[in-house]
């Protein structure tokens, strides 16, 4: 009987054996599955824990009465939880002593919902002062149209400041010992207060020559004699700062080098309210840059371009010599649409100290 001729499976040099190239597509398969966990369960468990940041800022001529004087910098919590019940902010802030709490804006978000917000401000001392400014994302301050109560605010405002949250839409003093501190939103130091006093009054007499107001004229009418009343107390305690005083610019966008060095430039040196006697900056808004790279900066900003600088959305620098402290904040900026949540980016709060010593 003839035998049949055994097929020479390595004739071909490189044919690989059926079943190898199968093998190989699973494991790789198998290591991505297991990459794109590890980095899922890591990027989870940080994105739960808040990160409380210790930030020394040094103030030249710093009355002694604020020496160590203590910031909680918060910003950009979205109308988010981080943790169940805020508990990731609850344990970062467990034992903490501070002197104030400022919050520099999207703490609502766009969502509108506050009740996150008031779950932080629960967490806080009752005793401490509370500055929040809105930031971009919030719900607009003010109410410029027909609405089922007298005040000017928005209901997000009030129940905020129902938990004894202060808007900071006017200069703000706390007195300590024999020293004021005064915190400021930034942009009245560039502001036209004159210019915006008489575009209100003008408005408001225009409104007081009506036979009669319409629901939203009314709603007009209360809130241009807000800002009139909100610019006389500005201009109040504008007389009231002296050399002595600190201030405390607080601004949601960060500000640029180019910005500043422009405002000191037609600022005049004698004017006391000025940001060239601001002695910190306080900011928020990049979130951080929303993904970073491990051990690494900011992936892409959307008005800054890919890996730009991280002096410039986040940490510790300083503008014409004004210490800027840019906190990368609380959670994920609707900012970054195609990054829709925090990446290799924790959640901060800064713990910002004011000091006569030098670092």
């Amino acid at each position: 009987m003839r035998r049949r001729r055994r097929k020479n499976q390595y004739i071909f040099a490189g044919e690989q054996p059926r079943g190898r190239g199968k093998t190989f597509l699973l494991g790789l398969l198998s290591v991505l599955l297991v990459a794109v966990l590890a980095v899922f369960i890591t990027n989870f468990t940080l994105n739960n824990q808040v990160e409380l940041t210790p930030v020394r800022i040094t103030v030249q001529n710093l009355p002694a009465d604020l020496e160590n004087w203590s910031i909680l910098h918060i910003s950009d919590l979205h109308g988010q939880e981080i943790g169940s019940g805020q508990s990731a902010i609850r344990k970062a802030l467990s034992g903490v002593n501070y002197s104030c709490v400022v919050f520099s804006g999207d703490m609502v978000g766009a969502g509108g919902d506050v009740q996150p917000l008031l779950d932080v401000v629960s967490l806080l001392a009752t005793d401490k002062p509370k500055f929040l400014i809105p930031g971009d994302e919030d719900p607009s301050l003010y109410l410029s149209t027909a609405h089922d109560s007298l005040s000017v605010y928005a209901p997000w405002a009030e129940a905020i400041m129902e938990a004894g949250v202060t808007i900071l839409d006017e200069p703000i003093s706390v007195l300590r010992g024999k020293s004021t501190i005064w915190f400021v939103p930034e942009y009245l130091y560039s502001l036209d207060l004159k210019g915006m006093g008489a575009a209100y009054q003008k408005q408001l007499d225009d409104l007081n020559t009506l036979p009669s107001l319409t629901a939203d004229q009314a709603a007009q009418k209360r809130l241009a004699e807000f800002h009139l009343a909100r610019l006389g107390r500005i201009h109040l305690a504008m007389d009231a700062m002296t050399e002595k005083d600190i201030q405390i610019a607080v601004t949601h966008a960060p500000l640029t080098r180019d910005y500043v060095y422009t405002l000191l430039q037609w600022t005049e040196k004698k004017e006391i309210f000025s940001l060239r006697n601001a002695s910190a900056i306080l900011a928020g808004h990049y979130a951080g840059g929303q993904w970073r790279l491990p051990w690494g900066g900011a992936l892409y900003v959307p008005e800054l371009g890919w890996y730009p600088d991280d002096s410039l959305i986040t940490g510790l620098d300083y503008l014409s010599g004004i210490p800027q402290y840019i906190t990368p904040g609380l959670a994920a900026s609707g900012y970054y649409p195609f990054q829709p949540f925090r990446l290799f980016n924790q959640p901060e709060i800064a713990y910002i100290t004011l000091s006569s010593r030098m670092n």
